[in-house]
């Protein structure tokens, strides 16, 4: 197998033991799931912490959320937001589990802090140019709307301690907050709004 080769199979055999075990994983697990010998790894990461910060940008590439949203191609802005929510959400649901692995590699780790931070702007611009014919629909720009939606999609997946638990939204609603706002609407029925 060519190094590349074995390079892209160790990152894909230590992505699925990241996303279940976090950074606890031994080189042996990762070995046994790639089908390889232990040393295997070592002649082509120089050792784990190289082989599982590979993965991980792997895992955080923006590339195939980029190529969705940028395959949308819908007239309604309604449907391509919830289209591009579904894509986004589906993204970052699966790497959900690894969301407190990059905090620990961007206290000291430049590069990765900002490629992480590359590939969020590279989705937000990527929604922008999915929101832009509808410029004149909105009171943001379609930059600071992408933004807003990214935050919302995002409190969707990661609910942390600090956010109440917004996971019951789906993507129809994620759409309707961004565009329509918290409002009830007067179509609907009075039991569903909230006292103050």
């Amino acid at each position: 197998m060519a190094p590349e080769d074995r390079r892209a199979a160790l990152i894909a055999a230590t992505l699925p033991l990241l996303r279940e075990h976090g950074t606890a994983i031994s080189t042996r697990q990762i070995a046994e799931a790639a089908g390889v010998a232990e040393g295997t790894i070592f002649g082509v990461f120089p050792d784990k912490a190289s082989l599982v910060r590979a993965a991980l940008m792997h895992a955080f590439d923006p590339q195939p959320a980029v190529a969705a949203l940028h395959a949308i191609d819908q007239p309604d802005l309604r449907v391509r937001l919830r289209e591009a929510v579904a894509a986004l959400r589906a993204r970052m649901s699966a790497n959900a589990n690894l969301a407190a692995v990059p905090r620990e590699l961007m206290a000291d780790d430049a590069e990765f802090r900002d490629r992480m931070m590359a590939a969020r702007h590279c989705m937000a611009d990527a929604l922008a140019v999915l929101v832009e014919p509808d410029r004149h629909r909105l009171r943001r720009s379609p930059e600071a709307t992408a933004q807003m939606l990214l935050m919302l999609v995002a409190v969707t997946v990661h609910r942390g301690t600090a956010v109440p638990d917004f996971g019951d939204m789906d993507d129809d609603e994620i759409v309707s907050v961004l565009l329509d706002g918290l409002l009830v609407r007067a179509d609907s029925s009075p039991s569903t709004e909230s006292s103050p």
